[in-house]
Order: structure tokens, then C-alpha cells, then sequence
């Protein structure tokens, strides 16, 4: 039986495939993508061998069930790999760094804190760094005053994971994520789809 997994996408371990499948006929993808009609099981089962594939159920509550010709342990793989990214993205994602000069004009202090905000929505953490040179390191005053400028542009995205400190030249902050933030984006996410929308019901 296939089941609905979290965010709504389907829990690939779920489904039915080839001699699995025990309804007389189905509606038939086929690997384009395009539909076949609704022929019975058993020659579509051949049709998927033929083509050195699976027949996977993929809409199980359609009359007649959907099902689409994929290769299966190809599949299996991608659903894996989506889920380690989900959880990568859980904790925390990769460390980006936005780097900065403390006399920076507005229009591009708005274009990198979008550039921030981006990161910060992928489920990334961000390092925004400010760079001074040479006279600059007397007003590093400066480099605080634009930070605080990103975080404005920020509210309601990011939690302080470091606060603002000097490294040598360099004045950076850390920024993580708030999970809101990252909830949000997952379920903007469209779902996994493998099979175009189809009526619930049909008498064949």
C-alpha cells in the first residue's frame, strides 16, 4: 500500500511494482512521460521488460491505478538521495560567506543582504564579512554599522549564531537559519512528482 510521506511526497517504499500490481488493468505512463491508455497489467508488465524497466504503481487510488515505466533502482536511489539532502539541510546546510567593505553603497548593501536572505532561506548558514583596508582599520565603527544595516534588511530570517568580532582585517558575523524560515521553504518545495494529474475515478 502506498502511503503519503512528510510534505505530502510519496514514500517510494511503498509502492508496487510489476507482479505486485494484482488489478486486472492500468493507466500507463510510459518513460516519456506520456500516456499509453489503460491497457491490462500483464502487457504492460512485458511493455516494461521489453524496455529493461519496472512498472511502478504510482497512483494507487485512480480506477484504473496509475502506473508509470521508470527504472526502479534508479528511483530508489534519487528518493534516498533527496532525503540525506533534507536531512543535511536540517542541520544546518553548508557555511556561505557574503563579504562586504564598510563603505558600501546602498544599492548593493540591499543586493547582497538579498543574496543573505537567499542563503539563509536554502537552510544555509551565512558569514558576512567586512573587509578594511589600509586608514579603514581606524573606523571600524564603519564595519559595524553596515552589519547592523544587513541584520534590518534581515528581521524575522536569522538567528546570531556568532556576534560581530574582528579577525585581523576582517569583522564578520555568523548567521544560522530560524527554522520557521526553513519550514517554510520545504513546503513551497513542489512535490516529487512521477506522474501527471489524473481523474480519481473512472469507469473503464
Amino acid at each position: 500500500m502506498l502511503r503519503v510521506g512528510v510534505g505530502g511526497q510519496l514514500a517510494e517504499k511503498d509502492l508496487r511494482i510489476n507482479e505486485q500490481i494484482r488489478v486486472r488493468e492500468v493507466r500507463l505512463i510510459d518513460e516519456k512521460g506520456e500516456q499509453r491508455g489503460i491497457i491490462p497489467t500483464l502487457e504492460a508488465i512485458r511493455i516494461a521488460r521489453d524496455l529493461g524497466l519496472d512498472l511502478v504503481e504510482v497512483a494507487p487510488q485512480s480506477v484504473p491505478p496509475v502506473c508509470k515505466l521508470l527504472n526502479y533502482g534508479k528511483f530508489k536511489f534519487e528518493q534516498e538521495k533527496k532525503v540525506k539532502d533534507s536531512r543535511k539541510k536540517a542541520k544546518g546546510g553548508e557555511l556561505k560567506e557574503i563579504r562586504m567593505q564598510p563603505k558600501i553603497a546602498d544599492h548593493d548593501l540591499d543586493f547582497k543582504s538579498k543574496h543573505v536572505r537567499e542563503f539563509l532561506e536554502e537552510g544555509n548558514k551565512v558569514k558576512v564579512t567586512i573587509r578594511f583596508r589600509g586608514r579603514e582599520l581606524a573606523h571600524t565603527e564603519r564595519g559595524e554599522i553596515v552589519l547592523k544595516a544587513v541584520l534590518e534588511r534581515l528581521e524575522g530570517y536569522y538567528l546570531m549564531e556568532r556576534n560581530p568580532m574582528m579577525e585581523g582585517r576582517f569583522m564578520s558575523m555568523t548567521l544560522s537559519p530560524k527554522a520557521s524560515i526553513i519550514k517554510k521553504q520545504a513546503e513551497a518545495e513542489p512535490e516529487a512528482a512521477v506522474a501527471p494529474a489524473v481523474p480519481v475515478t473512472e469507469k473503464a
